[in-house]
């Protein structure tokens, strides 16, 4: 049972490692379901499921925004003087998220980040025609975006890419701009946010062996042995894909993922 479980978390690797460099995602909202469903199936307890997947989640994004940060950076899609000032907000808010998923139940989570996900991906489809650049608003308006980005990712799973590129995007920033900010950010979340877990569960009873804190081993190498690579491929056909394209494409997949998750309650 347990070589069927690895098998599926290295193929679940490829797809979340694939849709964190297409999309500055991180891959979360794909693995936090599939090991919702994963899990079970080697004998852990349905208590612990849920934090379970949102740490070992967040774990992986270390190693695939890991990754796609060196892409980006190397493709010069990460503007590292806008990007350094929402970082140090962005890791607060990430510790606090962990420590905010211990006392909300998952339903409560679900429809907060599903509506915020519906509300943010149709501004974008809305506004795909008349986004224009123009200048950032002020420093204390990104780290507000950037604390609270923080701390709604770290107790869905998630990078943040979900929130901050339609939000960035909203303000004017270029497409792939937003991209490269929301994937080095999305590291600074999947690190401190995983620290977050490991903290809150080293005294949970009933976790299962090869656990630390929150995080399940497991799964955490089977997906990172195959994200990071998948997350270079991703990259590479985002730089090929003309900007609205782009756009609707990344603004439809949330909105189809936000429905998934309201219907699943």
């Amino acid at each position: 049972m347990i070589v069927s479980f690895f098998s599926a978390c290295l193929l679940l690797g490829c797809l979340a490692g694939f849709l964190a460099g297409l999309l500055g995602i991180g891959g979360g909202l794909i693995i936090v379901p599939a090991l919702v469903y994963f899990l079970p199936t080697v004998g852990i307890s349905n208590d612990v499921i849920m934090p379970i997947a949102l740490a070992t989640s967040l774990a992986t994004i270390v190693v695939t925004s890991a990754s796609a940060v060196r892409a980006h950076h190397k493709n010069r899609n990460i503007p590292w003087s806008l990007t350094r000032k929402i970082m140090s907000v962005i890791a607060l808010g990430a510790i606090l998220g962990a420590f905010i998923a211990d006392e909300l139940s998952g339903t409560t989570l679900t429809i907060i980040f599903s509506v915020a996900v519906i509300t943010l991906a149709c501004y974008m489809l809305l506004s795909i025609r008349g986004t224009p650049t123009r200048e950032m608003p002020a420093t204390y308006v990104l780290q507000a975006i950037g604390f609270g980005t923080g701390i709604l990712a770290s107790f869905m799973g998630i990078s943040g890419g979900a929130i901050l590129v339609p939000a960035l995007s909203a303000l004017g920033m270029q497409l792939r701009q937003t991209i490269g900010v929301a994937t080095a950010c999305g590291l600074v979340v999947a690190l401190f946010g995983s620290l977050g877990y490991i903290i809150t569960g080293l005294d949970r009873e009933g976790l299962p062996a090869l656990s630390l804190g929150y995080i399940y081993l497991p799964a955490l190498v089977g997906i990172s042995l195959t994200s990071s690579l998948f997350a270079k491929a991703g990259v590479k056909f985002a730089a090929k894909l003309p900007v609205k394209t782009l756009k609707k494409c990344f603004a439809v997949f949330l909105i189809l993922v936000a429905i998934k998750m309201i219907w699943s309650i």
